[in-house]
């Protein structure tokens, strides 16, 4: 069973050549009270932030817009204040300065809160005339206001470049915003931004990723990042940072997780130059072992979310897996789009995108009462009030942390997929992990110390087929990220 303590970043194990990166991750923000009730105004802007990121609402003004080759490295990474997001240290300028930053599958901008932000609320800023390395990006752009709004407000900064690193990975230069300004609330803690790892064709700043150039100049051994995530919701005891697992870069740590991974083609894509999200099809659910009615296809979009706590579907299909649970109800005012059901109810969802049926914890589906011996379900509806239909390359479903604590978690570039695979018991799943694929030590926190792939080499697939539930993990975790809403570019996109 894994303890709640603050996981070392001292922790890592000595790199080899080709060995995978893995990030050590911290999870983010407080979404119930002290008395474990739930905080509806908390929930109502992680519902307002997933709509307007993914097109389902407008933003009330106008949108504006030293090399390792062939490494696999990971990185720890914290679970702070119990459950809004997860988060991972990130170096830049020269000297470097390191910050943490969110980790977020669902963007593409990389931005940092800096020391002359007017409005950043005491969190941890960077310096950009304590580097000697910064400079501004050769474009059009360069040097100019650049603004990315969300939901609940927006950031605001110039283009600027400088030498990047995380794990001991090295872009130089990368292209980021130097935020000046941004919406009070946005940031807290020890955050200082958020790193986004979508694609190029997402980005507000039209930069590319910080993993994409990473991936471009040949420094990954394999062309893939992999999660494992934490849980500690319901933790009583849970401070305000905790061990939030491992993010790994070039690879996968063979360690987190059993059996072989199932990769899924990215939908409505051929190659990254075209991609925009982690898109796959959701193909179907089922609820306590009971199959629901839900749209397949294009209708059935879903992008696979890191930067999301909740998962956000279209009204009917959310519609349909509350029916199948007896004697939950919609809720109304604040609380509109969201679904309770009686407590003494224990829930079980799992989702398929094509392959095996991955069920989601019950622990994850209860986020807490709501009264009147109700509680809060973990799928709401995110096309309630909105005019936009499903399809034309708008996600009908959005796949947060709910779903991506249950699961090792694998983004491919080449073929352009993602994969899942069982949680070892080492991370807090049930599998024993199968001959081959690897062992966990334990530090002095009693985590587990990552082991990388060791000879660097392609992943494990499988075939489509039927997985064995495992049990809750005895963490919990609840991610709710500040999302970044869609370029211009994107909403072109999804208005093609």
């Amino acid at each position: 069973m894994l303890p709640a303590a603050l996981l070392s970043l001292l922790a890592l194990v000595t790199l080899a050549v080709a060995d995978p990166l893995h990030v050590p991750l911290t999870r983010k923000s407080t979404l119930r009270r002290r008395d474990r009730t739930v905080d509806p105004a908390q929930f109502a802007k992680a519902r307002d932030r997933l709509q307007v990121k993914y097109g389902y609402k407008p933003h009330p003004s106008d949108m504006l817009s030293r090399k390792r080759a062939g490494q696999t490295v990971g990185i720890p990474t914290i679970n702070s204040n119990e459950d809004s997001s997860y988060i991972g240290p990130i170096s830049i300028g020269t000297p470097a300065q390191t910050f943490d930053v969110v980790l977020d599958t669902g963007s593409s901008d990389f931005w940092l809160a800096s020391s002359n932000c007017r409005s950043c609320g005491g969190v941890p800023t960077f310096n950009p005339s304590s580097s000697s390395s910064i400079a501004q990006p050769q474009t059009a752009t360069g040097g100019q206001e650049v603004t990315i709004r969300y939901g609940s407000g927006e950031v605001q900064g110039t283009l600027a470049q400088d030498i990047v690193s995380m794990g001991g990975f090295t872009v130089n230069p990368q292209t980021f915003l130097v935020v000046d300004d941004l919406t009070q609330g946005l940031l807290d803690g020890q955050t200082s931004g958020i790193l986004g790892l979508a694609f190029q064709a997402l980005a507000s700043t039209r930069a590319t990723p910080f993993w994409e150039a990473l991936l471009n100049n040949g420094q990954f051994a394999q062309p893939e990042m992999s999660f494992f995530l934490t849980r500690f919701l319901g933790v009583d005891d849970a401070t305000a940072s905790e061990p939030g697992g491992f993010l790994t870069l070039g690879g996968t740590n063979s360690s987190l997780f059993t059996g072989n991974i199932e990769f899924l083609d990215l939908a409505a894509t051929d190659s990254i130059n075209d991609a925009t999200f982690w898109l796959l099809e959701l193909s179907s659910v089922t609820v306590n072992g009971q199959s629901v009615s839900i749209s397949t296809g294009t209708a059935a979009l879903s992008a696979i979310d890191t930067g999301t706590t909740l998962i956000g579907g279209p009204t009917d299909g959310v519609q349909a897996v509350y029916q199948a649970i007896p004697n939950s109800q919609a809720l109304s005012g604040q609380m509109e789009g969201f679904f309770a059901f009686p407590c003494s109810t224990s829930v079980s969802v799992s989702l398929s995108f094509g392959g095996q049926s991955w069920p989601i914890s019950t622990d994850d589906m209860n986020l807490g009462t709501v009264g009147q011996g109700l509680c809060l379900g973990g799928i709401f509806d995110l096309g309630l009030g909105s005019n936009i239909g499903s399809g034309g390359g708008n996600p009908s479903w959005v796949v947060g942390d709910t779903f991506l604590k249950n699961v090792y978690s694998v983004f491919r570039a080449d073929p352009p997929s993602v994969g899942f695979a069982q949680l070892s018991t080492a991370a807090g799943g049930s599998g024993t992990p199968a001959p081959g694929t690897g062992s966990a030590t334990f530090s002095a926190t009693g985590l587990p110390i990552p082991t990388g792939s060791g000879t660097g080499g392609s992943s494990p697939t499988t075939s489509p087929g039927t997985s064995a539930a495992h049990p809750v993990s005895p963490l919990s975790v609840l991610g709710l990220s500040l999302s970044l809403v869609l370029s211009l570019t994107s909403a072109l996109w999804f208005a093609a």
